[in-house]
């Protein structure tokens, strides 16, 4: 008789803990599996770096593109777009074990800006876990383009980084 009363409770038990299951196995399914973030900017003093006069750029196209390794076709591209603060956020929902996955400039949002710097058309990025990365946000490099003509504070600018050089 004892076991009939407990019946209910166990019952109630199982459901609790089968409706939490199938709930967190939703959710988990509807998210990204990879986050990739970075920024767009203009180097306005065409250093070939950021500088403290650097702008970054609301509006700029990027793309995420994954080509396989062997073959080197795309497998999977996400275009994106900056925001105010020239940061983009594409994401994932698949792994890309065999795939170079790059986030590439596509557009600048301003003529001024348009000359793509080499070396900063591009940044990798690994999205696959067998890396040992655990989180699923992807920090990628720096995007960069270059003005067309330098502020005026950019030539005493440079020389402190000279100067900085000069004293070690």
């Amino acid at each position: 008789m004892a076991s009939l009363r407990i019946l209910p409770a166990m019952i109630a038990i199982l459901f609790y803990i089968l409706f939490y299951v199938v709930a967190d196995t939703a959710v988990a399914t509807d998210a990204p599996d990879y986050l990739v973030q970075g920024r767009v900017y203009c180097d306005t003093c065409r250093a070939g770096f950021e500088t403290n006069v650097t702008e970054y750029m609301k509006g700029a196209k990027v793309r995420l593109e994954c080509k396989h390794f062997g073959t080197g076709v795309v497998e999977r591209a996400i275009d994106g777009v900056t925001d105010e603060t020239g940061t983009y956020k594409i994401e994932l929902k698949d792994s890309h074990v065999e795939d170079i996955c790059e986030v590439v400039l596509v557009e600048s949002p301003r003529p001024n800006c348009a000359e793509v710097q080499p070396q900063r058309d591009r940044a990798r990025v690994v999205l696959t876990r067998d890396g040992g990365i655990c989180e699923n946000l992807r920090l990628a490099n720096p995007l960069g383009y270059f003005t067309d003509v330098p502020l005026p504070v950019c030539s005493a600018l440079l020389k402190q980084f000279d100067s900085a050089d000069d004293d070690e």
